[in-house]
Parts: structure tokens; sequence; C-alpha cells
């Protein structure tokens, strides 16, 4: 493959982050054979891989349901139309993520309320989320729901959020945009919640060649409503619209280039932790390395290190880069600093470990085809770096 990176080279070598051109050398021929088809039939929107890439994802998690989408956000923002989230209610996120998952609660003009996460498991804090629901009860709001983010691919510990959740009357959606394909005591993700969210956003796990994204339930009236949402509201026919909905379907040849992709889909998870695994070997004792919960397994859409406290993490970057090994920071600001919703309540206390890990996190190249041999020399690399 086209990462090798010889330690002994001179050279500073080229080594990518994400390597999709791998991923497509793989499968080239069914890849263009697929997406010629798909162009030939003529069936553009909602072509039949679009009905096929549904139930494959679907049976491949073991969901009852699949919706596919026109993106990871817009499925957020799908449910939250389908539970009919208005004004007035809190919907409980995590402040150490990405934006869209609190993004899609300010659309509905309700209230995102953020709670911390923990530390070893990036994953929201079930400790914090319980204590924000008190809070938004005896600030007036309504506790609506909660969107748990299994981040860097990893699920969330909803063992014990559901319980909190269902204690409270709230629904969970799980943000599995970078989980999808990890699992949780022998459920995979998908099955976890009322509904699960993911994105196909080409760096994902699994990812398309554009946007696209998906819903998975096992309530069929959800899923009916969903798929109504999808094509603006629509009832019996594109001009009978029941509800207030939106244009959100996925592309016929995004569905093409999925169904592909999710053929290889289940090797690339194994080659994925056997990556983690290497990296975890290789780092553990100079550096906080991730940290599985028990019952967990990750579809490791990130490596994500914890640099010790103190550490000048400009300064390791620069060192990564000089070597030739590129890094990446997710998150540098937690969503409860951001101008955007600094106005939006969090938890007393605030969000501590959401901040320390802003300031501490980075993360290493990561994707299936990550040869052993470059691997070895990104250790040592980042070794040196520390």
């Amino acid at each position: 493959m086209s990462n090798a990176a010889p330690k002994d080279m001179q050279d500073t070598p080229s080594i990518a982050f994400i390597d999709l051109q791998a991923q497509r050398e793989r499968i080239a021929g069914a890849l263009d054979k697929a997406v010629l088809e798909a162009v030939h039939e003529g069936q553009y929107i909602m072509g039949p891989q679009v009905k096929a890439l549904e139930s494959e994802l679907a049976a491949f998690c073991g969901a009852k349901y699949c919706v596919s989408c026109s993106s990871g956000t817009d499925s957020l923002a799908m449910v939250l139309m389908a539970k009919g989230v208005k004004p007035g209610q809190a919907v409980f996120v995590p402040a150490f993520t990405f934006v869209a998952t609190a993004e899609v609660v300010a659309w509905m003009g309700a209230v995102p309320y953020f709670v911390d996460v923990l530390e070893d498991s990036f994953n929201m804090d079930p400790a914090s989320l319980a204590r924000a629901i008190k809070e938004a009860k005896e600030a007036g709001l309504e506790p609506a729901g909660v969107i748990p983010v299994d981040l860097f691919g990893q699920p969330a510990d909803y063992n014990a959020i559901v319980p909190i959740a269902e204690e409270h009357g709230l629904w969970v959606m799980a943000d599995a945009a970078q989980g999808f394909g990890a699992q949780l005591d022998g459920r995979k993700v998908g099955t976890w919640g009322l509904a699960t969210s993911t994105s196909f956003f080409p760096a994902k796990p699994l990812g398309c060649y554009g946007d696209g994204g998906a819903i998975f339930t096992d309530d069929e009236e959800l899923a009916s409503i969903l798929r109504s949402i999808r094509v603006h509201g629509k009832g019996s026919d594109k001009y009978d619209n029941v509800r207030v909905g939106m244009n959100a379907r996925l592309d016929t040849v995004q569905a093409a280039i999925l169904l592909e992709k999710l053929k290889i889909f289940p090797d690339e998870i194994t080659r994925r932790q056997a990556v983690a695994q290497r990296y975890h070997e290789g780092l553990a004792d100079v550096v906080s390395v991730p940290r599985l919960i028990d019952g967990a397994t990750s579809a490791w859409a990130q490596y994500t290190l914890v640099l010790p406290e103190g550490a000048d993490r400009e300064a390791f970057a620069a060192r990564c880069k000089a070597a030739g090994v590129p890094t990446a920071v997710y998150y540098p600001i937690p969503l409860s600093w951001q101008s955007g919703y600094s106005h939006f309540p969090s938890v007393s206390g605030g969000v501590p470990v959401s901040e320390k890990l802003s300031g501490a996190v980075i993360s290493l190249p990561m994707h299936p085809y990550l040869e052993p041999e470059t691997q070895d020399y990104i250790i040592d690399a980042v070794r040196d770096a520390l």
C-alpha cells in the first residue's frame, strides 16, 4: 500500500491522516461498476439502491428500520422534528463534541443543555446528566430528550444513560456519527435508545463520496414519520404534505457507493481495532491513550491521545509534522464556550472535564490501511515528540 514509510528512510515520509485512496484501490472495480449502473439507470433520486442500502444497513446492526437521509446533521434534526421538540424544552447534549449535536436542538427553538463528559471515555457523564435534568426542571424548562455521542467511535454508556432518561420520561437518541460499527454488550450501535443517528461523511468509518446519513429505530411509527419528513412532510403523494418537513433524501449514487463499501466494512472495523491496539501497545507507557468502557468495542473513527498536563500541544504537533506525521485536534473548544452557544445553560459547576480535554487532546492517523511499518514510524515519531 501507499502508506509504507520505513524507519530508516532519510526523506520525510508522506503519511495520510485518513487514507480514502487505499480503500478505493481495494474496491475500485466494484465501485466504478456500481456508480455507472446507478447513472445509466437514471433514477438519481430515491432509486432502488437507496431501498437496498436501508435494508442492508438495518440487517447489519440489527435495527428493524433504517431511514437514509442527506447528512448526519439532518438525521439528528429529523428525529427532533418527529418528536415535536419545541421552545421551552431542554435536550441534553455533551459539551465535548462537534457542533451539529447542539445545533439541531437550537434549530427547533429548544435549549441545548450542556453536560460534562468522562475523561477516560470522552463520552457523556451519566452523573452530570442526572444533575442537569434536575437543574433544568428547577429552572422552568421541560426536559425532552438526551443525545449522547459515541465520540471517536466508542458507544456512550447507554446502560447508565438510558435508565436515567427513562426515570424522567425522556427519549434517548444516540449520535453515532462516529460510532457506527461499534458494539456495547454484544449489541451493535443502532439498537440503543429510541433512535440512532449516523453520518456517511467521507471521513467517517463508513463514508460515501459526499454527504449522507441514516436513522435507525425499532419504532415503526417513528420510521414512518421520518420517511415523511425526509420528503417535505409528504403524505399520500408529494402534493399532500401532512407535516412540515425538509428535503433530506440520500441520492442514488451515494447509496450505490455505500452498498459496495458496506461489503468490506466488517473487515475494516477489524483492521481499525488492530491499528488501535498497536498504538496502545506502543504509546500507553508515555501518554494517556483511549480507554474502552466494559463491554464496548469501538469503530475507531479517531485515535485520540490526551497529552500530559502542561504539555505544549502546538509544539508537539509541529514536531510530529516535521517528522511527516499529521495530527488533528477534535475538539479545541467546548461547545459551551463557543460564541454561538455560550448563552445556553450548562450543568452546575460547568464542564471542567470537557474544558480540560479541549486543551489536551490530539488525534493520530487512523484508518484500516495503516500498515504496521508505517504505524511503527508514527509511534516512534510521537515518542520522540513527547
